[in-house]
């Protein structure tokens, strides 16, 4: 039997609640509400995914994620700047790789990014794909909003994403 690899992880403690951040082979794969609703379906995506199992421990990618990310609760990045590695189907990739379109204290629509993908009728298909997000912050999916412009669901919870738009438009 083959031995399972490593995803190294790591709690991060942000100002809007624990983070659980991720890396496997120099990439990050997690970076994501330690108190989500899906988090026990997102773990197994990645151990299964990757054959492999959580270990406590601190990688130079995580290292370098922390510091990313305390800069960007300061208000001093605005872009991420870390390897990723998205676990998921070619269809949630690609819906991942266009929420990395979305600039710094912007929001789109859910149709929007499925008009995006070229798939203009997956706009339910999109929110799941959004919702299997397991690298929120950096693949942004708090930049998501309904249609007519209210606050949607958030793995991190409404509160969060509200508080996450207002850091960004400086507010």
């Amino acid at each position: 039997m083959r031995s399972l690899n490593e995803i190294h992880i790591q709690s991060y403690d942000s100002p809007l609640g624990e983070l659980l951040i991720g890396s496997f082979e120099n990439q990050l794969c997690l970076c994501d509400w330690q108190q989500r609703q899906k988090r026990a379906s997102i773990d197994r995506r990645l151990q299964t995914r990757l054959n492999a199992h959580y270990v406590n421990k601190k990688t130079a990618i995580i290292d370098t994620a922390f510091k990313q990310l305390n800069r960007y609760f300061r208000q001093e990045l605005t872009q991420f700047d870390l390897p990723i590695l998205m676990v998921g189907t070619d269809f949630q990739q690609r819906v991942w790789r266009s929420l990395q379109t979305i600039p710094y204290a912007s929001t789109t629509s859910y149709q929007t990014i499925a008009s995006t993908i070229h798939n203009k009728t997956a706009v339910r298909a999109v929110a799941n794909a959004i919702g299997a997000n397991a690298v929120s912050l950096i693949i942004p999916c708090h930049r998501i909003i309904g249609s007519h412009g209210s606050l949607t669901g958030y793995a991190g919870g409404l509160a969060a994403k509200k508080q996450l738009l207002a850091l960004e438009q400086n507010q």
